[in-house]
């Protein structure tokens, strides 16, 4: 078997060697999208990232199998694969306790203003007239989280927002999530009510731009709002537009354009958002259980 690996940076400092048991390994960083063809024409397995597989790679190639390393599948078009007969896989909640975390990162840094204490402490503390320094933050005990997406991301954030003392709203984007633990809410309630929300959809039809200027506006004043789901669902020109006029705080991992733009608007707002690019699903562990679940779809694959 013939296995290629087409953007392996994106996957940090893993080991590749345990896949040569299975066959021919080619590894590389990056793959730009009129290398693909070339790189896959020969192949059988193809292990992407973020390359997209579509119709014409498809078409000119010998692919009988796509593994993507991760959980979402949008960058293959699963239809013309099932069409051609190949088989599709993804590796699905091995990054949920490091997406969890990093949410709960997000919060705490705006919610405590950890950085702006760092930047105080560093600067100016040591010609402070008293031992402490004053500015307001609040707690998580008490208040409302408002969780958009109660998938097994959001149930695990659900359960720490819980132990914290908060009282934990939903709202479902599919329309299909229950919960008996928690309440369900309409978008307009949770966004109204809530003095924390976090968002943990994945993006679609339903979810494109669900956050606009309107949605935004209804935001209390003074709340947190973090998205670790994808970005797309929060209008970010509209997001810069609300911060110009209202003091809330926003925490992203996930933007429309990945890496985003040196103009991006939000870039500016400092005193105002906590932004890290799109490294909630990557903790050691998380990225160990991603290859242990590339290796045993592909072990599977080959053992049918």
């Amino acid at each position: 078997m013939k296995i290629v690996f087409l953007d392996a940076l994106t996957l940090g400092d893993v080991n590749f060697d345990r896949f040569r048991e299975f066959g021919d390994v080619k590894v590389y960083d990056v793959t730009l999208r009129d290398e693909v063809i070339d790189r896959v024409k020969d192949v059988d397995i193809v292990v992407t990232n973020k390359v997209v597989i579509d119709k014409e790679v498809m078409d000119n190639s010998n692919i009988k199998f796509i593994q993507v390393a991760a959980t979402g599948m949008n960058n293959v078009d699963l239809e013309y694969a099932k069409k051609k007969g190949i088989l599709v896989k993804n590796v699905s909640g091995y990054s949920t306790p490091s997406v969890v975390q990093h949410t709960f990162a997000l919060v705490l840094g705006l919610l405590n203003r950890v950085k702006y204490f760092d930047e105080y402490t560093r600067s100016k503390y040591s010609k402070s007239k008293i031992f402490t320094h004053i500015v307001p933050w609040f707690e998580i005990k008490g208040k409302r989280w408002g969780i958009i997406g109660l998938g097994s991301i959001g149930k695990e954030v659900a359960k720490v927002a819980k132990a914290f003392g908060a009282e934990v709203v939903y709202y479902s984007t599919s329309g299909k999530n229950n919960s008996k633990e928690y309440k369900r809410v309409e978008l307009d309630e949770l966004l109204k009510s809530s003095d924390i929300i976090s968002i943990h959809a994945p993006l679609n039809d339903n979810t494109k731009n669900l956050i606009s200027f309107d949605e935004i506006m209804k935001i209390k004043d003074g709340a947190i709002l973090v998205n670790v789901g994808r970005g797309g669902i929060i209008n970010e020109r509209d997001l810069a537009k609300a911060l110009s006029v209202k003091d809330i705080f926003i925490g992203i991992d996930v933007f429309e354009k990945e890496p985003i733009n040196e103009d991006n608007p939000l870039l500016k707002f400092k005193d105002k958002t906590l932004l890290s690019p799109h490294i909630a699903w990557t903790s050691i562990e998380a990225r160990e259980r991603l290859m242990d679940g590339i290796y045993q779809n592909i072990k599977q694959f080959l053992n049918r």
